[in-house]
């Protein structure tokens, strides 16, 4: 059996299919399966901090809105600290604080949107402080591998980001700052390509 399996090929890569919403997130694509959707809650009714609201589109490359994408977000609490092991001060996290959302595109506008707290700012590597953020995981139909960003605000000081400042071009750096549009309330659109490509990551 093993010598059989070394002539098999690997089969093409493929993109999230037209029933990704139905298995990561059925509520919004009318199955009402679960009692509370999962991950719809970003930092948890009771967490402390500033309430805020995000709202965008993903747009292609020629600055169409694209309306089956769905969107993860993972992000620190008020003080800096992310709920998970790995951060060194875990343990302080604040009560109830998930830290950890999903939502998809309105099927018919393309826009996107979450309520949650705002992070306070990070330590990162070597005891660097990285500003204020939250981490995005993009998936949709015609993305074969899903795209990493992160979004920064425009009204904190990011001028000292240890991630920011790896991008050479300033107008770059531009595509990872919300826009602040009123109080408490934030604009993030994602550019898949093209004029105003959005940073990716690789991580």
């Amino acid at each position: 059996m093993s010598q059989a399996l070394n002539y098999l090929k690997e089969t093409p890569s493929q993109t999230a299919g037209p029933y990704v919403h139905i298995g990561l997130a059925p509520g919004a694509a009318g199955f009402q399966i679960f009692d509370k959707e999962l991950g719809w809650d970003i930092a948890g009714p009771d967490a402390p901090g500033t309430r805020i609201r995000v709202k965008g589109v993903v747009r292609d490359g020629t600055g169409a809105p694209v309306k089956d994408v769905l969107i993860e977000a993972w992000q620190a609490d008020a003080n800096g600290i992310y709920p998970h092991p790995e951060d060194p001060r875990h343990a302080q996290v604040a009560p109830g604080f998930r830290g950890w959302g999903r939502v998809i595109t309105d099927f018919d506008t393309g826009v996107w949107g979450f309520d949650t707290i705002k992070p306070g700012p990070v330590m990162g590597r070597n005891g660097r402080a990285m500003a204020p953020h939250i981490n995005l995981w993009i998936v949709a139909r015609g993305i074969n591998i899903g795209l990493n960003t992160r979004m920064y605000f425009e009204d904190e000081d990011n001028s000292a980001d240890p991630v920011i400042n790896l991008i050479e071009q300033a107008h770059r750096r531009e595509t990872l700052l919300a826009r602040k549009v009123s109080a408490g309330h934030y604009l993030f659109d994602i550019c898949l390509q093209g004029d105003g490509e959005t940073v990716f990551m690789d991580i």
